[in-house]
């Protein structure tokens, strides 16, 4: 796995080179700001970026900025970005935006090393991660009326969970049930949001947007 940082901070963007190579992965460049970034990217094509939301010279969204851009780039690129704080609307913007090899977690979860080199691996094998702690926040946000709230408590933990990009197989190690009743929960999901199989849209993904759409309103 070939990677790119993009991370200002000097002392975090060392530290994460230190930690993927130690892990074996191959950290071909590491930058500080967009512009060195996506040089990096047009001269290393790597597999997957880490790239920090606030970036040179405003801090504020130069970092998603230059994700765009490098996809654009390299529209097989996977994306994991960080951020020191829960953005909600860049957390439900993200799979709105198509949700493949795309992640977004807290800066702290660096920290919990086996947490974090999953969700890099889940999101340079083409999948989703989205940090619990910001589900959490959506989860505790008043909701409007909707089909949501015909859900059941277990249900949507259930879906809470698909929306940080889980399988059944880790829902089910994480909730301590069995794949059988995950995929049972799953399938009630899909009826009270009134998702038929015959849906040309990829059931799982429509349901996440779903919870996650009306979670930030």
């Amino acid at each position: 796995m070939r990677i790119v940082i993009a991370e200002d901070d000097p002392l975090l963007r060392e530290g994460l080179t230190l930690l993927l190579r130690a892990e074996g992965l191959d950290v071909v460049a590491a930058a500080g700001a967009p512009g060195p970034f996506l040089s990096a990217v047009d001269e290393h094509r790597p597999d997957v970026v880490i790239v920090d939301v606030r970036m040179p010279p405003t801090h504020t969204d130069e970092g998603i900025v230059a994700a765009v851009e490098a996809r654009r780039r390299q529209p097989e690129l996977a994306v994991l970005v960080l951020s020191a704080y829960v953005e909600r609307a860049f957390a439900a913007d993200l799979l709105a935006s198509g949700s493949a090899r795309l992640g977004y977690l807290l800066k702290e979860r660096v920290g919990r090393v086996e947490e974090f080199l999953d969700a890099l691996h889940r999101v340079a094998g083409g999948g989703t991660a989205i940090d619990p702690e910001v589900i959490g926040q959506l989860l505790t946000r008043p909701r409007p009326d909707s089909s949501l709230e015909r859900l059941s408590p277990r249900e949507r933990e259930v879906l809470a969970l698909m929306a940080e990009g889980l399988g059944n197989a880790a829902i089910a190690e994480k909730l301590f049930i069995t794949e059988g009743a995950v995929h049972k929960h799953i399938r009630r999901i899909f009826a009270k949001l009134g998702l038929a199989p015959d849906d040309r849209a990829d059931r799982r993904v429509t349901a996440v947007l779903r919870y996650l759409d009306v979670a930030e309103r």
